[in-house]
């Protein structure tokens, strides 16, 4: 099954550092998405998932599917340390 991992960060975030630090770590491919820069793709994830918080992320499942799987996770409403949106992370590409 094939993933995509986007992560929602800012510059001079430090959590949003801590989160691609962890998943370089764990050698997790993920493309970054700065909020700034993908105004209009960070406004439609906030309207999902009704949360702003960065770093926030979407696991695509199938992407060449014609309707993929998405997952989308916020912090302070789906995890509230790095280490946990990390291991919701792992959980989904299954690494130990």
């Amino acid at each position: 099954m094939d993933k995509i991992l986007i992560v929602y960060t800012m510059k001079g975030c430090p959590h949003c550092q801590t989160m691609k630090e962890s998943l370089d770590k764990l050698e997790i491919e993920y493309h970054i998405r700065d909020i700034d820069k993908h105004k209009e793709e960070y406004d439609l994830f906030v309207e999902a998932t009704e949360n702003e918080f960065v770093p926030a992320f979407m696991i695509i499942e199938n992407p060449t599917d014609p309707s993929p799987n998405s997952f989308l996770y916020a912090p302070e409403r789906d995890y509230q340390e790095i280490e946990e949106g990390v291991e919701i992370i792992r959980e989904h590409f299954n690494i130990k």
